[in-house]
Parts: structure tokens; sequence; C-alpha cells
């Protein structure tokens, strides 16, 4: 199922900082969004619910210690994602 991805200012701000941080993990992030629209429990991505003070989130993996944090949404009428911060393991937790 194809869904749409919402990209919230949070998840852009982690995002351009990750990049500045590391530019060759771009390709990585983009490689796993292109996932995550068209199947967000592909086995590749390790997709999971979150606990505790992220309860209601999901998390995927974008590379060894990259994590994609996100929610499922309702937009238009259809299930959507909505993209709430990437970065590494101890940062999104």
């Amino acid at each position: 199922m194809r869904r749409v991805l919402i990209q919230s200012p949070a998840f852009i701000r982690s995002a351009k900082r990750f990049v500045k941080k590391q530019p060759g993990a771009l390709q990585s992030i983009r490689q796993t969004l292109i996932q995550l629209q068209a199947d967000a429990f592909s086995a590749g991505l390790r997709t999971h619910k979150l606990k505790g003070d992220l309860s209601g989130c999901w998390s995927s993996n974008a590379g060894y210690d990259l994590r994609i944090v996100f929610q499922f949404v309702r937009h238009g009428g259809s299930e959507a994602i909505l993209l709430l911060s990437v970065g590494t393991h101890d940062e999104v937790y």
C-alpha cells in the first residue's frame, strides 16, 4: 500500500542537522523514505512500535545507527506517514 509522506517541521530540522554532520547519509535516508512509502513493514526496515514517551510512534532503520521516527495518520481520506525525526539511535530516543 503506497502512503503519502508528510514531513513535520521537526523532521526537516533534524534531517538538515544530521545530513550536515554526515553528508553520506542523505542517500540512505532517501532510499528508506522510498521504501517506507511503498511498504512501511518491509523486512529490511525493521519497523517497530515504540514505547514510553514515544508511545504511538514507530521507528525504522535507515542504516546501521540511523533511525526514522514516524506516526501513521489520516490525510485526505487515506493513511499517510507523518515523519517526526531522523538521527542516530541516541538522538531520536
